[in-house]
């Protein structure tokens, strides 16, 4: 309950329900409170700026008062309804028509779907600074996650590639999901970097610092080999990465080095299983055991820098929200569009790894000159 309620409403009696007796001049005490939270009916305000003109008395020169350089045409929509769409529509995920019987029926405000999207594309533009210095951000830290989930773009086949880390997202739009989109997203790579991913050659291709193979697919597979195949040695090597997970959770400061037994012991247990005769093995194993052969530095990595985990569960949950919007609003119109999600998304999935209020985000951007965002 709040202590300083906006409104209170006293309910004093004033007869007896005894006798009757008139209670006007009676003493009334307190007797017990109850609170009730009601949002009022939601009205827009219509504010109206008016410049003026006056002239000087001493030399007659004319003078014109100057409107704030934010307005732009004889009616527009303020910052909090353009931050509002913006949220409905990216955060929300609501679909342009929904968005659109939702102003109307609950905010009392009419807008047509190609207000949205040229709201949406604005919000887009304003973000455009934060979104490239996220690129930045993301391009000089200690470890990047990448994946990628196809989506439809007017009926062609497109993608959504992601790149991120504990602090930030970073995402686009691309019609390809060859390592072409890498380069020219980001041409020298990750030099700093340990890159988390799966095993997608585009994505095994890219220059990093060093490179850490999702455990969770990697334990997916070896589960099916259990399942399908029987493979005992499958079992022996998914215990092996499990061990390793546990020990990277207990590990201290110092223990992240090349001296470091345990994780000699562990390294040495899996030359040894990928060593293991598999000319009695599946094809899909055999294959498996390859990949791995051929990317034997990048399965333990994790355990030698603090800050890589041992999966790319971070890179699924950033595209896991492109899913949803497919799936509500199945698919996008346009290639510019799509790309307008992707920078405003990246900014909001990079406000909530900050523990950042996602509306007072996006009002702020959208207070913003294009050319002052920041």
């Amino acid at each position: 309950m709040s202590e300083n309620p906006d409104k209170i409403i006293k309910y004093i009696p004033n007869y007896c329900l005894g006798c009757g007796e008139n209670l006007d001049n009676s003493l009334s005490l307190f007797h017990k409170r109850r609170q009730e939270i009601v949002i009022p009916r939601i009205t827009p305000e219509y504010v109206e700026h008016q410049s003026y003109q006056c002239i000087c008395g001493k030399c007659g020169h004319e003078t014109i008062g100057h409107m704030p350089s934010h307005l732009k045409a004889n009616i527009q929509y303020g910052k909090n309804v353009q931050s509002l769409v913006t949220y409905l529509s990216i955060y929300q995920y609501l679909p342009a028509n929904r968005l659109k019987k939702f102003l109307k029926d609950v905010v009392n405000l009419p807008m047509s779907e190609g207000t949205i999207f040229n709201i949406l594309g604005s919000m887009s533009n304003k973000a455009q600074p934060v979104y490239q210095k996220i690129k930045e951000k993301i391009q000089s830290s200690k470890f990047v996650g990448g994946d990628e989930t196809g989506v439809h773009i007017n009926k062609v086949k497109a993608w959504f590639w992601v790149f991120q880390n504990n602090a930030l997202t970073f995402i686009l739009a691309s019609y390809s999901r060859g390592y072409q989109t890498i380069i020219n997203t980001f041409a020298d790579g990750f030099p700093l970097s340990v890159y988390v991913s799966d095993s997608l050659p585009a994505q095994l291709k890219i220059k990093s610092l060093a490179k850490q193979l999702c455990f969770a697919h990697l334990m997916r597979e070896l589960k099916n080999f259990e399942e399908t195949f029987n493979s005992k040695w499958a079992g022996e090597l998914k215990q092996l990465f499990k061990n390793a997970i546990g020990y990277k959770k207990q590990m201290s400061e110092n223990d992240y080095s090349g001296s470091n037994m345990k994780v000699k012991e562990f390294e040495q247990e899996l030359s040894t299983l990928l060593k293991t005769n598999t000319s009695t093995r599946h094809k899909k194993e055999k294959a498996f055991v390859n990949r791995l052969i051929k990317n034997r530095n990048s399965i333990f990595t994790f355990l030698y820098y603090k800050e890589v985990p041992p999966d790319n569960n971070g890179s699924e949950r950033g595209i896991r929200n492109l899913k949803v919007k497919m799936k509500v609003s199945n698919q996008f119109k346009s290639f510019e569009f799509a790309q307008h999600y992707a920078v405003i998304r990246s900014v909001i999935d990079t406000t909530i790894k900050n523990s950042m209020n996602v509306f007072d985000a996006l009002a702020n951007l959208a207070d913003q000159d294009i050319s002052t965002a920041e």
